[in-house]
């Protein structure tokens, strides 16, 4: 078993108030009875790298190469997503999430498109106008949810794309991309905001006090994978990604119930939506390790990953004689 657990650490500037009652028993026991796994290719980044620390740990479970923004995780799930990709294997791969940019004084920030409320037939109908534009660049264009689409193109196949997790909350013009083949796709998003911006689908939500659907961000792109496991996009997330590695090793799980507050900034819910992690998803993961099962633990902040793990078997004398023994967690969060 091996949990990943994305936005882990509490963030820059995280308020010390906030955290002082952050109370994680399971977690600190787990850190005193797991040994710390050596650095990976991939644990180490920055808080501007285009692919976050839980997108580089699922793409090196995979076998796949760490190159920043493309991490081919759009192609590894489309089957799991019920879309059919063109046979062209030289074909690239990208998420499309039809998104709410905030026209502020001073900056454009994105929504998160879980907090839109999009129905299936809004985005349908959206799709629809869309889809003639995307097809007229060259690109085709698939709808398997409300706000997760695809979109498929040769040049995708080596465009870089900052993760929707990058941006989320965050002023969009840092990361839209100045490589050459993001002319073309800076092309159609033009178009989508112009043909979305007068559609009745926004017109009809903003009556209701909804957010208008006024732009896409493209995300999880990169060259198609090779492996058989990766074609099969096999689920591996609680509510993230999916895709499959053929490896004898437990396919990492990602638990991405700190995702929404973290994105949000509200640090009194995550710290609250962490204290449930503990109680409902490590310790169960904790009495696994207990019992001579092999677990691994991945902890991601913005900048780093770091594992734990514990193989398979019984527990030496000093473990049973500690059962209770903790590791402050606090110290290990904020350094994520």
């Amino acid at each position: 078993m091996h949990l990943v657990l994305p936005f882990a650490g509490p963030g820059a500037g995280a308020d010390p108030q906030a955290l002082a009652g952050l109370d994680l028993p399971h977690l600190e026991r787990l850190l005193a009875l797991l040994t710390a796994a050596a650095p990976q290719d991939g644990d180490a980044g920055d808080e501007l790298d285009l692919s976050p620390p839980h997108e580089r740990v699922l793409a090196r479970a995979r076998g796949w190469p760490l190159a920043d923004g493309l991490l081919p995780l759009a192609a590894a799930a489309a089957a799991a997503d019920g879309v059919r990709l063109p046979d062209d294997p030289q074909r690239g791969v990208a998420w499309l999430h039809p998104v709410h940019w905030h026209m502020g004084t001073e900056q454009v920030s994105l929504t998160d498109p879980a907090t839109l409320d999009l129905s299936e037939a809004e985005a349908q109908a959206l799709f629809d106008a869309l889809h003639p534009l995307a097809e007229d660049e060259g690109y085709t264009l698939h709808r398997a949810r409300p706000t997760r689409w695809y979109l498929t193109h040769e040049r995708l196949a080596r465009l870089p794309c900052a993760s929707l997790d990058r941006v989320v909350g965050r002023n969009v013009d840092p990361w839209l991309n100045s490589h050459p083949d993001a002319l073309r796709v800076r092309r159609l998003q033009a178009e989508a905001q112009m043909l979305w911006h007068a559609h009745p689908v926004n017109a009809a939500r903003e009556a209701r006090g909804l957010q208008a659907i006024n732009s896409f961000w493209l995300s999880g792109g990169g060259p198609r994978p090779a492996t058989d496991a990766a074609r099969t996009g096999r689920a591996g997330a609680v509510g993230g990604a999916a895709g499959g590695a053929a490896t004898t090793a437990p396919e990492p799980e990602l638990v991405e119930h700190l995702r929404a507050p973290a994105l949000a900034g509200d640090l009194a819910a995550w710290v609250q939506a962490w204290q449930r992690v503990d109680a409902l998803t490590l310790a169960p993961l904790l009495e696994a390790a207990r019992a001579g099962q092999a677990v691994t633990l991945t902890l991601c902040g913005e900048r780093h990953a770091r594992s734990w793990q514990r193989a398979a078997g019984s527990l030496s004398l000093w473990q049973r004689l500690r059962p209770g023994a903790r590791q402050p967690a606090r110290p290990v969060l904020e350094a994520l």
